[in-house]
């Protein structure tokens, strides 16, 4: 097999990947000269210290995030030049991310998080209803005090255990559009926010933030929020939302001032073409950039009206055709590393030809989550699901490989070749969620099904 090489940034590698060439000759350094497998953190860290890019075969090991962006966004058959051309002027003036890596690295296990996420999930989704109800309602006293712990609350769990969260908001409820829709965002939000190190006051402001950008909608009637094409004059009728969420906030106690930033920045875009006011570039607080991004996301994977959600790929795709237009490309490549190509809950279907849901994550190797294969290659359902990590699997292999017991190009290497719509081959995904945790309750975490070889 001939190497299928890819220059890449030092600061993209992530383990996983087989680092095939440096910028520098190999006897300047201390690696072998064969190229090698990135196989933990540190030899990332001492790759820093000697290079500035490096070329790596993505046919032995995991591309970067960019490729596969670039791959998704190629699939979806729209123009990198079109959007070009409906950028008004080029974003030159964003300050770079200062992003802070495993500042959150402990991680709960999801068997022991689920439980409490799950009545906590249920108490955000109140909370959010009873505030929305009484605004409008128009009574004078709206409990924000609890809106604002269970934000609190929100926070320290996802912190906890990122996909005990994910795993409720991915699989849809049947509760009204808008607060499903705030309570997902907040979700993708503190998701990004604890990936990229943000604090967690800022986390607490962001999800407060969040859960609440919507809240000016309780005073525009039912059609303007339902209707798919708006006229100009409705579309502008339509924008005030934000002055309405604005204004309620304000008459609030206990509603910090960044909190409403949050809901009047989260619809401005940086090449100045949001609203309301037209904002650019860094005008647009941090935390606002990051609101627009996760609403975005979650409005595209999870359009209204539609009975079922869209793929992760098609709404990645979306966004990354959007970056240095509408978000800021650091940002939005970086909340797409944070989520994952393939989140908790998507359907997805292996190299192999089998469908599987993914079921949780592998933080260090994105591309190589827990998935839980349902059907087999000739999408018949199983007797009964195979539990398989991605990851641990390939590494096994690997492990033959250079232990000589087995050739290389005797491996069959796993792969997610592509997600599917979550409606696809009639797969009930809660039921899914619910065997998948009640095995890792039942087993403990680290008692997963293996497959053979």
């Amino acid at each position: 097999m001939g190497i299928k090489q890819v220059k890449i940034d030092v600061n993209e590698l992530t383990v996983g990947m087989f680092v095939s060439g440096l910028d520098r000759p190999w006897t300047q350094t201390p690696f072998p000269l064969q190229g090698f497998y990135v196989r933990d953190l540190d030899e990332i860290k001492e790759l820093k210290v000697h290079c500035n890019h490096v070329y790596i075969d993505v046919a032995k090991g995991s591309s970067p995030v960019k490729t596969n962006l670039r791959r998704l966004t190629s699939n979806a058959g729209s123009s990198r030049k079109a959007m070009r051309a409906a950028k008004q002027s080029r974003i030159s003036d964003v300050a770079p991310l200062k992003i802070r890596r495993d500042v959150y690295r402990e991680v709960a296990p999801l068997e022991k998080e689920i439980a409490p996420a799950r009545e906590l999930h249920q108490q955000v989704y109140n909370a959010v209803g009873a505030v929305m109800e009484q605004i409008d309602q128009q009574h004078q006293n709206v409990p924000i005090h609890e809106t604002k712990r269970v934000a609190s609350q929100m926070v320290d769990s996802v912190l906890r255990s990122p996909d005990a969260f994910t795993w409720l908001s991915r699989v849809r409820e049947k509760d009204q559009y808008t607060y499903s829709h705030a309570v997902r965002s907040a979700v993708w939000a503190i998701l990004f926010g604890r990936h990229i190190g943000l604090p967690k006051n800022d986390l607490d402001v962001l999800a407060m933030g969040v859960l609440l950008k919507d809240i000016g909608k309780t005073r525009l009637p039912k059609h303007l929020l339902e209707s798919k094409s708006r006229t100009p004059t409705e579309q502008e009728a339509y924008e005030k939302f934000i002055e309405y969420g604005v204004e309620i906030l304000r008459k609030l106690p206990d509603v910090q001032p960044r909190v409403t930033s949050v809901v009047k920045t989260h619809c401005e875009r940086v090449n100045g073409s949001g609203y309301p006011q037209h904002l650019r570039a860094d005008k647009i607080p941090l935390l606002g950039k990051i609101a627009g991004i996760v609403t975005f996301y979650d409005e595209t994977v999870n359009p209204r009206g539609i009975d079922q959600p869209l793929s992760p790929s098609k709404a990645v795709a979306k966004l990354y055709e959007y970056r240095e237009i509408e978000f800021q490309e650091e940002l939005v490549v970086e909340f797409i590393r944070a989520i994952g190509l393939y989140p908790t809950g998507t359907l997805v279907e292996l190299s192999t030809g089998e469908v599987a849901v993914v079921v949780e994550q592998n933080f260090s190797r994105r591309l190589k989550p827990i998935v839980m294969v349902v059907l087999d290659t000739y999408k018949q359902a199983l007797s009964k699901p195979l539990l398989m990590d991605l990851a641990a699997e390939e590494r096994t292999k690997q492990a033959k490989v250079d232990a000589g017991k087995i050739l290389a190009s005797e491996v069959e290497r796993i792969e997610i070749v592509q997600d599917l719509e979550p409606g696809a081959y009639d797969i009930d995904i809660a039921g899914i969620r619910d065997k998948y945790i009640s095995r890792k309750q039942a087993k403990g975490l680290f008692s997963l099904f293996k497959r053979g070889g």
